[in-house]
């Protein structure tokens, strides 16, 4: 059974998260060049791949005493929220970009999903991911909230970025998901000290 109220607290949470990730910039350039349907559809499935390696490593951390998994949610949160403060502003998505030789479906849609494969391996928003699997123990609702994150700040990066960008200051952006994750991080570790 799908719990909504896990899956809108973690959409919230990746979606405030992957804003002013590097990989939403670099879809934003892929976009610029190329056709937007193609560039997301190699980065839809990239994001995918990735939320479900992350859910899998979430749910074999449920084996752990319940304490214990608080105590480590909390403090990758923390650490989380303090990755994204020290490295604001920091983010180039253009020297990634590797330019497909020709503007085909295959061409662009694999040249987005390969940068994302590789960029996002290991990075906040996977490690994110799986904690908030551990955390509610609901894969599937975190799963289904995480992917439709990703794939929304896609969306929003390959056709919309350049507007929101300027309305909305990448700084206020990163501030506001750090400040998510500091309160997601507090409150799993008083939940992990409180028993």
């Amino acid at each position: 059974m799908i719990s909504f109220t896990v899956t809108a607290v973690v959409f919230g949470a990746v979606f405030l998260a992957e804003l002013p990730d590097k990989t939403a910039l670099a879809g934003l350039v892929l976009g610029t060049r190329y056709r937007a349907s193609y560039v997301f559809a190699g980065v839809a499935a990239a994001f995918a791949v990735h939320v479900a390696l992350a859910v899998a490593a979430g749910s074999v951390l449920t084996l752990l005493p319940q304490q214990i998994v608080q105590a480590l949610t909390g403090v990758l949160f923390l650490g989380g929220a303090a990755m994204l403060l020290m490295a604001e502003g920091g983010a180039d998505g253009d020297a990634a970009i590797r330019k497909p030789e020709n503007r085909s479906f295959w061409k662009v849609s694999g040249a987005g999903f390969m940068l994302i494969l590789v960029a996002e391996f290991g990075d906040l928003t996977q490690i994110m991911t799986a904690n908030l699997a551990a955390r509610y123990d609901d894969p599937l609702s975190v799963g289904i909230g995480a992917v439709l994150a990703l794939w929304s700040v896609a969306a929003i990066g390959i056709v919309g970025g350049k507007a929101l960008m300027r309305r909305v200051p990448l700084k206020l952006i990163t501030r506001v998901a750090a400040l998510v994750m500091l309160a997601l991080g507090l409150w799993s570790l008083w939940e992990a000290i409180a028993g």
